[in-house]
């Protein structure tokens, strides 16, 4: 392993700080084109918020902040990647998703599409009918959806290919579908409660709320690639995610040294030359820096305000965290014991409300207040996993959100671990008595092992329209490039956003790449540099 500045400063044509999952595909894809690669790693491990451990009891594999991944599983930008090569499979749940409600009735989505149909039917005549138009809707848009999401705005190619295959009318349609709070999306789309439910819960997995505009489109987008290609996970774990991301990138020469945290990006005559990690050793970039950093901290602190528009710093002011997240892991000797027995063979499950309730948690989280009736979202490992627990028990986690905050009194987390367990255990009695081993992982907790994770918050900022497509992380170009040269945001905080897809950390390769073309480098560093004056004056 490399000694940090033992021998004067290291150079790379690009340094990446941070191995988070979005750094690792920036690294790679400019491994691919022939660059010399460092990444440098605050902490003792790769992975950021894609990880495995045991933490429960032995034998007994938990992904500790992610899981099941419908979008990384569909994202053009790690199939590009062809992580098989290197070890990753997928598994998948019988069922893939239900929404329980508090009269323990259970929305079940399963990746056949009449299963999901005659589930939603049991709650509405017509309804099973209706997703199975919605689910053919969708099919029409997936592909172009999909790449509009995952490449760098303003998405010329899928949009492009959207109005070609929709036409203004059905192009001005979707448009508005894509602005609906979820609730009036579930109002539109069935009679029933059990489509509506389905879908807020999913939109649930964001910070937004059942009436927050553009809460529709993320619940649509989950909920239909449920439908077209399940939640699966890596089997054996999260890990194996950034293992392959890991195992690609030092097969093509890439290097990562662990216990590197910068904090400072050099910059000379307004461009960026390297970095440097706590203790003072400098690791100088001949091409490009790549951060994998939330936004704040890429400018504030890694850049400092002196180097920046003054307009940009007032902008950060606004820039808005999703909110803190609390994360229970259990070893179970048993399957779960739901009272309804269909959830036995499901992967992911949203309880603890209806419609009406889901509504009320938001808004007491809106308020800055705790849920006495926390909304869980609860994943049973080894259902879609065997390999997550011995024969005949259980890893399941549950998560939910709370109010963001970056300090948290102990004794507040204690408490809301026990409405959690009150919650499962009201679904599924006899719970508390099959726990062998619990790992509780708070805010604080988060951010200690992933310090990106500030506050708890997993999303990199929030996924509120306010804050997103060109304005995120703050208003310009939607797009990686920084107002320093050479300088790009490879996070979450970038568009598109949260997700273990990799399209922020492939924008950021791609722009670094573009940026370093011999024949169009200049104009293109002149374009961007004009637009971030008129932004920025």
């Amino acid at each position: 392993m490399m000694s940090p500045g033992s021998t004067g400063a290291e150079r790379a044509d690009a340094v990446v700080v941070g191995a988070g999952h979005n750094g690792l595909v920036a690294a790679n894809l400019l491994a691919d084109a022939g660059w010399d690669v460092l990444v440098l790693e605050a902490t003792a491990v790769p992975g950021g918020a894609v990880r495995s451990a045991e933490v429960t009891a032995p034998g007994y594999l938990s992904d500790l902040y992610s899981s099941f991944y419908p979008l990384g599983y569909a994202s053009p930008v790690l199939r590009g990647l062809d992580l098989a090569r290197y070890g990753l499979t997928w598994r998948h749940a019988p069922d893939v998703l239900a929404h329980l409600f508090p009269d323990d009735r259970a929305a079940v989505l399963n990746r056949n599409p009449e299963i999901t149909a005659a589930s939603l039917e049991t709650f509405a005549p017509g309804d099973g009918d209706r997703w199975l138009a919605a689910y053919q809707e969708w099919r029409q848009v997936a592909d172009p959806m999909l790449e509009l999401i995952t490449t760098p705005f303003p998405p010329v190619r899928g949009g492009v290919s959207l109005l070609g295959r929709l036409r203004v009318g059905g192009t001005l349609r979707l448009a508005r579908r894509l602005v609906l709070p979820v609730r009036r999306l579930g109002e539109e789309l069935f009679t029933g409660a059990g489509g509506p439910a389905l879908l807020a819960g999913c939109a649930l997995h964001t910070d937004l709320s059942t009436e927050d505009a553009g809460s529709g489109v993320y619940a649509w987008l989950l909920a239909m690639l449920g439908q077209q290609i399940g939640w699966p996970v890596p089997a054996g774990g999260a890990q194996k995610i950034t293992d392959a991301l890991v195992a690609r990138l030092t097969d093509r020469g890439g290097r990562i040294l662990y216990g590197a945290r910068v904090d400072r990006v050099l910059i000379a005559r307004g461009r960026a030359v390297g970095v440097r990690t706590d203790g003072g050793a400098l690791w100088r970039a001949r091409r490009a820096v790549l951060a994998d950093v939330p936004a704040p901290a890429l400018y504030l602190d890694l850049v400092g305000a002196a180097a920046l528009p003054p307009r940009l710093v007032a902008d950060l002011e606004h820039f808005r965290w999703d909110g803190s997240t609390l994360k229970v892991d259990w070893a179970l000797s048993a399957p779960m014991p739901w009272s309804n027995r269909q959830l036995a063979t499901v992967g992911t499950i949203h309880l603890g409300a209806d419609l009406g309730g889901l509504t009320g948690y938001a808004a007491t989280l809106a308020r800055g207040e705790l849920p006495t009736d926390p909304f869980l979202l609860v994943g049973q490992m080894s259902v879609a996993d065997p390999s997550h627990s011995p024969p005949g028990t259980e890893s399941l986690w549950s998560y939910t959100h709370l109010p963001f905050r970056q300090h948290w009194r102990a004794e507040d987390i204690i408490a809301h671990v026990e409405r959690m367990e009150t919650v499962l255990e009201s679904a599924a009695p006899g719970f508390r008595g099959l726990v062998l081993g619990r790992h509780v992982a708070g805010p604080a907790d988060l951010e200690e092992a992933n310090p990106s994770l500030v506050g708890g918050a997993i999303g990199g900022g929030t996924a509120a329209p306010y804050q997103q497509l060109f304005l995120r992380p703050i208003p310009g170009l939607g797009r990686a490039d920084t107002p320093v040269d050479r300088l790009f945001l490879a996070s979450s905080s970038a568009h598109p956003g949260g997700g273990v897809h990799g399209a922020p950390g492939a924008n950021a390769a791609r722009a670094a790449l573009a940026r370093d073309r011999a024949l169009t480098g200049g104009a293109y560093h002149r374009a961007v540099a004009t637009a971030h004056r008129a932004i920025y004056r």
